[in-house]
C-alpha cells in the first residue's frame, strides 16, 4: 500500500475516499479536513476565544491540538463527573496535553458544584448519560460566559453524529433533526456558538492521527456508557459502511444541505429568561441543572 502523493509507504488506507498516505500527507489530509468544515459550515473566526472541551479522549483532545496549531484562540475545559478511577486517569491525560500545548487546562469539578450525577439519576429515574449531558451543556455555556469565550468546541466525529442522526430519524424527533448542524449559533451572551470541527472525520481516522502524533489518551470508555442506543447505532452504520465505503459521509454531510427543510419543525422554546437560581439563560423559571441540583438538596 502507497501514499497517492508521494507513493512512499502507506500508514493508513481509506476505503471511502479511495486513498492511501503516508505520515507526512496524511498529516496534511487531517489538518485540511478540519480547515475545510470550519471554513464550509462557518465554524470559527480568528478572533474569537474557543473553549475546547476535553474529556482526555482521543477525540477531544486531537480537536484541540489541531485548532491550537491553526492559530486559534483556545482554552481547554475539562469537567471532572467524579467517577472515580476513571475521572481520575482521564484528567492526567488532559494534563499530559495541556504541558506539550504550553496550556493550563481550566479544571471544573461537579462535586464542587454540589452534583453527583448518579445521585440525580437515580432521583430522577434518568439515564446516567442524560443527567450527564445537562451537566455537561451547563458547565460548557458558564465557563465559555465567565471566561469571555464566544465559542464552544467539541470533539464530535462524523461517527457520533451519524449515529445521532440515524437514532433521530428512526424516531422521526423532528425537533432534534433541526439541531443537526454542525454550528448551533449562540441564543444570547450567555450562550455561546458550538461547533464540531471533527465532523468530516471518522473515529477511526481520529484514532490514527492521534497515535502518529504521539496523542496520550484514555482507552477505556466511560464506565456509564454500557447500553446506550448510540453505541449500536454506530455498530449498524459501522455494518453499512464496510459493504458500502462512504455510507457515514453521505449519510450525515448529505442531511446537511436538506437541514433547512427541518428548521420549522423544531418545538417551540418560549421566551428565553434568566434562571432565578445561577443567572443562567434558560427556558423556565429555574434551568435544567438547577432543577436537578435542587432534587439532591436535604
Amino acid at each position: 500500500m502507497r501514499c497517492r502523493m508521494c507513493k512512499e509507504r502507506a500508514v493508513i488506507s481509506m476505503r471511502r475516499h479511495n486513498t492511501a498516505f503516508c505520515r507526512l500527507h496524511y498529516r496534511e489530509f487531517f489538518f485540511r479536513q478540519v480547515s475545510r468544515a470550519i471554513q464550509e459550515f462557518g465554524m470559527l473566526n480568528p478572533q474569537e476565544g474557543v473553549l475546547v472541551c476535553v474529556s482526555g479522549g482521543k477525540d477531544s483532545l486531537v480537536l484541540w491540538k489541531v485548532l491550537h496549531e491553526l492559530g486559534y484562540k483556545t482554552r481547554a475545559m475539562y469537567i471532572d463527573l467524579g467517577f472515580g478511577e476513571y475521572s481520575l486517569l482521564s484528567k492526567q491525560k488532559v494534563f499530559n496535553t495541556a504541558k506539550k500545548l504550553s496550556q493550563e487546562p481550566i479544571v471544573v469539578s461537579l462535586k464542587d458544584m454540589g452534583f453527583d450525577i448518579l445521585a440525580s439519576a437515580k432521583a430522577k429515574h434518568r439515564p446516567a448519560c442524560s443527567v450527564c449531558g445537562t451537566a455537561k451543556r451547563y458547565c460548557f455555556n458558564r465557563t465559555a460566559f465567565e471566561e469571555g469565550l464566544q465559542v464552544v468546541a467539541t470533539g464530535h466525529n462524523l461517527d457520533d453524529e451519524a449515529s445521532r442522526l440515524l437514532g433521530n430519524v428512526l424516531r422521526w424527533q423532528t425537533h432534534y433533526l433541526a439541531k443537526q448542524s454542525p454550528v448551533l449559533p449562540s441564543e444570547s451572551e450567555h450562550t455561546p456558538k458550538k461547533v464540531k470541527p471533527l465532523v468530516k472525520l471518522t473515529e477511526r481516522e481520529v484514532a490514527v492521527f492521534a497515535f502518529l502524533e504521539g496523542i496520550d489518551y484514555i482507552l477505556e470508555e466511560c464506565p456509564y456508557a454500557k447500553g446506550a442506543t448510540s453505541i449500536t447505532y454506530k455498530l449498524l452504520l459501522a455494518q453499512l459502511e464496510e459493504k458500502m465505503p462512504g455510507t457515514k459521509h453521505a449519510f450525515y454531510l448529505g442531511f446537511q444541505e436538506h437541514l433547512s427543510k427541518f428548521s420549522l419543525a423544531e418545538a417551540p422554546k418560549g421566551e428565553l429568561k434568566t434562571c432565578k437560581v445561577c443567572g443562567q439563560d434558560s427556558f423556565e423559571e429555574t434551568c435544567g441543572f438547577c432543577r436537578l441540583l435542587g432534587q439532591l438538596s436535604p
